[in-house]
């Protein structure tokens, strides 16, 4: 049950792929089958005529050693993930996901062996007429059983594409769509199921079918042969007898593990004097969960974001080395040596940790449920602005001056930003956020963020014009952006909620702004908003600039006022 390297061909990264691969193969199959289900809201025939491209599919040498081979893959890796994972404390979804993926080979195996086995072994016809015939007619407990197996089958693969798809870009935007298809295939399928059954079942069809003797004879023949029978119950009971084997294996060697791993715990302990005590292998992620601790992990514990990342509070030195896909997410963040994610690191000596994004307790709100993950990471372009020497432009003015100076600066930012494609996160005092490139490549977003600056400085500049007289300094205002990964959601508490970004992305853009006042700029842009945004950088002075919480300096232009007014033309 252990791979054998992390770059090896059994990397846990080829495991996951080989389980999402045979899943999709079985996904097509089943949205094939329910879709040829719901031609039967047409006619009995026009199933029976859609059903031969999809038997000529999936019933010749390559689509039945696919789809097979995608079975047995699917099944023994879900099962090994099953024993691989240490602790079955888990979100609702994962949870949903593993129970419904159980249910199916003990609700599908009869109607396999009735079908696909009965067919290819005994020369059953299995047209609709039969099938239906018999699951609407002659055992209408079947059918239901089979109408429960094909909800189970379809909820089960719907979360796992959900799963494998929320972090794309383009996926928020076709979910509604995504959804109502989710919904609707089943539905019409089960119509169509509803459809035939009720023409089947009338007298004047049961008679036609009765005018078709060979398939009267051959259907008879496998029925009332009790040699065929036998060999079919031989072949229901070593299916079942398999499956169960399997689980029983995996629930035993579980089992055996734990009372094994009981002798070797290692302690986990928490900021808050929390200290949970886990056997040697858990990660720090499922000590969380074990102990009921909230704790952000977007991605499901896959090692493909960041949001469950920890510090290491003592010697971090002496901790598992971070595999290759842990390596790849920490390098994106620039994370410091002692910054692990939780998800990925497995101590293997007790160990204190800090959560480096804690969630705010809400009664409303179980601890291991989804909503204690809010949103989502994404690569995004940050912009940070504020007005130079606030305070003394504003301390001799009446408060409704101030406001009315604040209206007309806040309007010149948030037109720009918008235009630009961008969205006006929040205004903090004299200061405003604004974030791009939510639903569009981080590229277009760095683009789209210069191009807002660049309007900023030029309409300030008229501003600063218009009330050059009424103020006692020109009116300057100081810019930072910087690229990277961010946590992107809906946060806040009660009522008062709304969409933001946080992470160290944001961090070093407010910061960019602060260092934009120091070198008395307009815009100060990290070196990685130049690099994406391909923007022409001539005649730009670069810096090198401590941040905070960074072991590296960090390569930035600083754009005067001269020439931040000017749109960076890209390079392309």
């Amino acid at each position: 049950m252990t791979t054998v390297s992390a770059t090896g061909i059994f990397s846990e990264r080829t495991i996951r792929r080989a389980r999402l691969g045979s899943g999709l193969v079985i996904f097509i199959f089943v949205l094939m089958h329910l879709s040829n289900h719901a031609i039967g809201l047409i006619s009995v025939s026009a199933a029976d005529k859609a059903a031969r491209l999809f038997m000529a599919i999936w019933r010749n040498p390559v689509g039945t050693t696919i789809f097979y081979s995608s079975v047995l893959i699917h099944i023994a890796l879900v099962l090994r993930a099953i024993y691989m994972r240490r602790s079955l404390v888990m979100p609702k979804g994962e949870m949903a996901q593993i129970v419904l993926g159980l249910l199916i080979p003990l609700l599908l195996i009869d109607h396999v062996i009735g079908t696909r086995i009965a067919h290819e072994l005994y020369g059953y016809i299995d047209d609709y007429e039969t099938v239906v015939g018999s699951l609407w007619i002659r055992a209408p407990a079947n059918g239901l059983r089979q109408a429960f197996g094909l909800l189970a089958v379809w909820i089960h693969g719907c979360i796992g594409l959900h799963f494998w798809l929320r972090y794309r870009p383009w996926y928020p935007g076709l979910a509604p769509l995504l959804l109502a298809l989710a919904i609707l295939v089943p539905v019409l399928s089960l119509l169509g199921f509803v459809e035939m059954g009720r023409t089947l079942a009338d007298p004047a069809y049961q008679q036609a079918i009765a005018n078709s003797p060979y398939k009267a004879t051959v259907n008879s023949r496998y029925a009332s042969n009790p040699e065929v029978l036998r060999q079919v119950s031989t072949i229901r009971a070593g299916l079942y007898g398999a499956f169960s084997a399997a689980l029983l294996i995996v629930v035993a060697a579980r089992a055996r593990r734990r009372l094994k791993e009981a002798l070797d715990q290692v302690a986990v302990h928490y900021p808050g004097g929390e200290v949970i005590r886990v056997p040697r292998g858990f990660s720090v992620l499922e000590a969380s969960r074990l102990g009921g601790l909230p704790h952000y992990s977007v991605c499901g514990g896959k090692g493909q974001c960041s949001t469950c990342r920890v510090q290491i509070l003592g010697d971090y030195e002496h901790l598992p080395v971070p595999d290759k896909m842990e390596q790849t997410t920490l390098r994106r963040i620039n994370a410091g040596p002692d910054v692990r994610l939780a998800c990925q690191l497995r101590p293997n000596r007790d160990v204190a940790v800090a959560p480096l994004l804690v969630p705010a307790l809400e009664a409303a709100l179980p601890a291991n449920s989804q909503e204690t993950s809010p949103g989502r990471e994404r690569e995004i372009a940050v912009l940070f602005v504020d007005i130079r020497h606030f305070t003394t432009l504003t301390e001799t003015r009446l408060p409704f001056d101030v406001v009315f100076l604040l209206n007309r600066y806040f309007a010149i930012i948030g037109k720009a930003v918008e235009q630009a494609g961008g969205r006006l996160d929040k205004f903090i005092g004299d200061g405003a956020m604004a974030l791009f490139g939510l639903n569009t490549a981080p590229e277009e977003a760095c683009r789209q963020a210069l191009k807002a600056a660049a309007a900023i400085v030029a309409e300030i500049e008229k501003l600063a014009a218009e009330l050059s007289e009424e103020l006692a300094l020109p009116l300057r205002i100081a810019i930072g952006i910087h690229t990277g990964p961010a946590v992107v959601g809906t946060m806040g508490y009660g009522r008062v909620r709304s969409m933001t970004a946080i992470g160290d992305t944001v961090n070093v853009a407010s910061r960019l702004e602060s260092a934009a006042k120091e070198f008395e700029a307009a815009i100060v842009i990290s070196e990685p908003v130049a690099s994406l945004s391909g923007a022409d950088l001539s005649g730009i002075e670069s810096r090198e600039i401590s941040v905070r919480g960074r072991a590296l300096p960090l390569k930035v232009y600083v754009i005067p006022r001269e020439k931040a007014a000017e749109p960076l033309e890209g390079k392309d």
